[in-house]
């Protein structure tokens, strides 16, 4: 009997071990139909990978990013603007100097040609005087009043001219005051 229940112990190993490997073998076949199932979905992720991927075509930039680089831009921008403005106010000024200088010189120039314009018909005047009074002889109350006439116009010839005199003078004094100015200006 001893042999007996060896062999019996021997088959029910066998039939033990024989339905493990048939079990083995069912997963076995389950695991490969597994694998074969997540090879066919999974072999595609390479290319998935790089048309899913993310490129930015276009960088966000946080506002708080894009005002910290303005303040910092203007902060750069400021001096230098400030510099330009005053240099060309100053180049404004003084073309404004010189066009207030260059007015003024022609109204001197102009006071002058007129003032020898005056002063020469003046001159003209007191010799066509002169010869009228050689030759016209006063003979009474008509020729007195054309002395008062003439003496007349020549007065206010003279007002003319002494008026034209006082302008010349007072453009003189105004463009010596602007050289003195632009010079104290200049140091």
């Amino acid at each position: 009997m001893s042999q007996l229940n060896h062999a019996d112990a021997q088959s029910n190993a066998l039939v033990s071990l024989s339905s493990s490997v048939s079990s083995l073998r069912a997963s076995l076949s389950l695991l490969e139909s597994s694998i074969s199932v997540l090879a066919d979905g999974t072999a595609d992720f390479s290319r998935l990978k790089t048309v899913l991927a993310s490129k930015r075509h276009f960088e966000l930039v946080p506002s708080s990013a894009l005002v910290a680089a303005q303040k910092s831009l203007a902060a750069e921008i400021e001096p230098i603007i400030a510099t330009l403005l005053s240099r060309a106010e100053s180049y404004i000024a003084k073309l404004e100097r010189k066009q207030q200088g260059l007015v003024a010189r022609s109204q001197l120039l102009s006071g002058r040609l007129d003032g020898a314009q005056v002063s020469s018909s003046y001159k003209m005047q007191e010799n066509y005087k002169k010869k009228e009074n050689k030759l016209v002889k006063p003979c009474g109350i008509s020729s007195s009043n054309e002395q008062k006439a003439t003496r007349l116009k020549i007065l206010r010839q003279e007002k003319e001219r002494l008026g034209y005199t006082i302008e010349r003078l007072v453009l003189q004094s105004q463009q010596r005051q602007r050289q003195v100015r632009k010079s104290i200006a200049a140091t």
